[in-house]
This record gives structure tokens, sequence and C-alpha cells, in this order.
């Protein structure tokens, strides 16, 4: 007899509303251009999804100059610097831009902030495509980048009573809210975001980890390796009490041994992992165990974002 496992299904988990768009654009601009349709960078952090795009014509790059000249390149759902699109305006490129729209917003407050002469903070992953995006969407020297509470110890300000901050959508909440109160403490006139940077997708898919954590003796998030939001629900995880929580980008890499004789096991994915994924690992447990699924439900998402313009078909 197969051993009994009840594996806790969190949701929301999966698919964002910005990574949903994202691979619209470029399945749409595939139909509208043809192929070969390039990116730049993968559109989303994820090999299946970026796999099924290059099957259907898509060219996955890192920088502009791999593109020729008469043909569209997409922005990657991260954002880009300032000098991407002006340089793909410079060559009378082609371009879209499949920003997350509340990415785009923290751009957009960077630069009232700039423009009121504040010097930004940034909360980010050095060398992440978001943060680099949302650093070059001001000149060099205008935004400082803080990782860490310790990194706060060590900033030097231009105006300590000038400063305003901002962060990437897809961190921890509470490593987060530990970075901003060090900020405060230590910057008592910076000036916050009206509203939360860090998306409610993130926020969301934390909240489920958090409450599946106490029944679980194991939590599996599906999600790629370089997926930020993916790996923060792993820390989450850990945090909340899981003993043993792994990020898998598909069932072929569950560790079973590692898993040994649990009864009780949680699965996510990442605002960047398809739901064919879930349903993928889902059956692999099945066929080692008698499984009962489990859904634990913190939200409902009903968030959806308008393709650009250029894509819609003529009203």
């Amino acid at each position: 007899m197969p051993q009994p496992l009840t594996l806790y299904l969190a949701a929301p988990r999966g698919f964002c509303a910005g990574v949903d768009r994202a691979i619209k654009i470029v399945e749409m601009a595939l139909v509208k251009w043809g192929a070969p349709v390039y990116v730049r960078h993968e559109i989303v952090h994820n090999r299946f999804v970026v796999d099924g795009l290059r099957a259907k014509g898509a060219v996955f790059v890192e920088e502009l100059d791999e593109v020729p000249g008469d043909r569209p390149v997409i922005f990657s759902a991260h954002g880009v610097p300032k000098a991407v699109p002006a340089e793909a305006a410079r060559r009378n490129m082609i371009y879209v831009d499949a920003t997350c729209p509340l990415v785009s917003k923290v751009h957009i407050e960077a630069e009232r902030h700039h423009q009121n002469g504040l010097q930004m903070v940034m909360i980010g992953h050095a060398g992440h495509p978001e943060t680099l995006g949302t650093m070059g969407q001001l000149p060099e020297g205008e935004v400082l980048l803080v990782e860490t509470v310790a990194d706060v110890a060590t900033l030097a300000p231009r105006d300590p009573e000038r400063l305003a901050f901002i962060t990437q959508t897809t961190l921890s909440v509470d490593d987060t809210a530990g970075i901003v109160a060090a900020l405060k403490a230590r910057f008592p006139a910076i000036v916050g975001p009206q509203k939360e940077d860090i998306c409610y997708a993130t926020t969301n898919r934390q909240e489920a980890v958090k409450a599946i954590a106490p029944r679980i003796e194991a939590l599996l998030v599906i999600g790629a390796p370089n997926s930020s939001n993916s790996r923060r629900l792993v820390e989450v995880g850990r945090a909340a009490g899981c003993g043993y929580a792994q990020l898998v980008s598909r069932a072929t890499d569950i560790d079973w041994r590692a898993l040994g004789a649990l009864k009780t096991v949680g699965v996510t994915a990442g605002a960047s992992a398809p739901e064919v994924l879930v349903n993928e690992v889902i059956d692999a447990f099945r066929a080692r165990f008698d499984v009962t699924v489990e859904m634990v439900e913190t939200a409902r998402e009903s968030v959806e974002f308008k393709v650009p313009r250029v894509l819609r078909e003529p009203v």
C-alpha cells in the first residue's frame, strides 16, 4: 500500500498579472510581426516558459546590439534602464515594453522624487534585472542600493535630510520591513512610497506560505533559480518554521530521499511559474504516495493588466 501523504497547496500561487501580460505580449508580437521576435533578457524568470516561447520563434538576447535593426524587440517584465529604449528609438527599431506596470510605478516614483531634489535609496538585490532597470531610470549616483540592514549603516548620501526610498517589487516583506525601519531610524526625514512597492502578488504568495507552514513538514517552491520572488518564498517558508524548504524548477528536481517518510508537504509556485508545473509535481507525488490535496487560500486575485496599444486589435 502506498504511504498516505497530504499535499497542502498554497493559494494564491504561480503566475501574477504582470507575468501573464508579458507572456501575452511576446505571443501577440509573434502573431503580428512573425518570427523571429527578439526579447531582451528572459521575458520572465522561468526556463519552461522561455523555452516554450523560443519554440514559437522568440529569440532571447541580453543586449540590444544583438538585435537586427529590422526586427521587433521586447523588453522583459523586469524593466530596463532608460538608455535601452532611448537606443532602440535612435536606431528606429520597433520595440514593445513588457515591463510590469507595478515595476513601472516604482520607476515613476523614483522620477518624481528626483524631480523634487531627493536622492533615492533602493532596497533590492544587486545585479537583478529589476534593480538594474530601476536604478537606470536616474543619472548615475542618484540611486544608492541597500540589500541588508547592515548596508544602511554605511550609506553615505549627499544630504541625509533629502532622501527617499523605493524597493524591488519581489522582496521578502518581513526582511524589507527591517531595512525600512533601519533607514527611518538613521534618516528620520526619509520619504517612503505612498503605497507599498512590494507587489500584491509577492505579498500574497508569501502570506499563503506562512499560512501552510504550521501544517507541513516540508515545503516545495516551484520556480527558477534566478527568480527572486521564488527564492524569497523558500526563505519565508524556512523563517515560518519549515525544517525543509526547497526550490525546484519542476518535478524532476524533487529530492525524494530528502523528503523521506513525511506525511505533510506544502507546495507553492513563484509568480513566473506556470500551473502546468504545479500539476506535474502533484502527479509525481501521486505516483509515489496515496495523496490527499488540500487547498489553503489566503487571498483571491483579480488583477489584470492591458497589453500595449500597438498589439491590440483595432476597435
